[in-house]
C-alpha cells in the first residue's frame, strides 16, 4: 500500500483544463460538498459486492471547479503507483460519479484507495483507481494502467466490455 501523507497529498487537475491546472491540497478537497451514493462495485472477474455507500465529493463538482476546455471527451486518472484509467467525460460527468473517501460510513482503509479513490459504478472497478492523485482532461485519449495490459477501454458493466478484443 502507498505510504499518504494529507500534509502532502493534493488532487491536480490539468492537461486540456480551462485556465490551466489546478491543484487542491486534502484541506480544500475536504472542505467541498460530501455526497452519498449507494451502488453495486463490480470486478471484471465476474465477482460484485452489493449495496456499498460510497461518501466523498460528486466529480461533478471538481469539473465544475477545475472544467475541461470545450470538446474534451476524455480524462487520465492517475493514482500512486503509476495506476490510471482513462475515462470518458460522460462517465466523470455521470450524477453517480464520486471521489471517495469513505465506505459504507467508515473513512477507507489503505486496501480500499486511501484517501481518495475514484467510483464510476456503471464501470468495472479497475476504471475508478485507488490512491487517486490527478486527474488530466484529455482531447485525444491514452490508454491508462489496465487498458495497456488488455482491459476494454470503456468497461462498461452493463455491455459487459472487459477485455481489448471486445472493442
Amino acid at each position: 500500500m502507498p505510504r499518504m501523507d494529507l500534509a502532502s497529498w493534493s488532487l491536480r487537475i490539468g492537461g486540456d483544463a480551462k485556465g490551466g491546472s489546478t491543484a487542491l491540497t486534502w484541506a480544500e478537497f475536504d472542505d467541498l460538498p460530501k455526497v452519498d451514493v449507494r451502488a453495486d462495485h463490480h470486478c471484471v472477474s465476474h465477482y460484485t459486492t452489493q449495496d456499498l455507500l460510497w461518501s466523498g465529493v460528486a466529480v461533478r463538482t471538481i469539473l465544475d471547479l477545475a472544467p475541461p476546455e470545450d470538446d474534451v471527451e476524455h480524462a487520465l486518472v492517475s493514482a500512486a503507483y503509476g495506476y490510471s484509467s482513462n475515462v470518458r467525460m460522460e462517465d466523470l460527468a455521470s450524477p453517480r460519479a464520486i471521489l471517495a473517501t469513505h465506505l459504507d460510513g467508515e473513512p477507507l482503509t489503505p486496501e480500499h484507495g486511501w484517501p481518495c479513490r475514484l467510483v464510476l459504478p456503471h464501470l468495472y472497478g479497475w476504471k475508478g483507481p485507488k490512491w487517486v492523485l490527478a486527474i488530466d482532461y484529455q482531447h485525444h485519449p491514452e490508454r491508462g494502467f489496465w487498458e495497456q495490459r488488455g482491459y476494454h477501454f470503456t468497461g462498461d458493466v452493463w455491455r459487459e466490455e472487459r477485455y481489448a478484443y471486445q472493442e
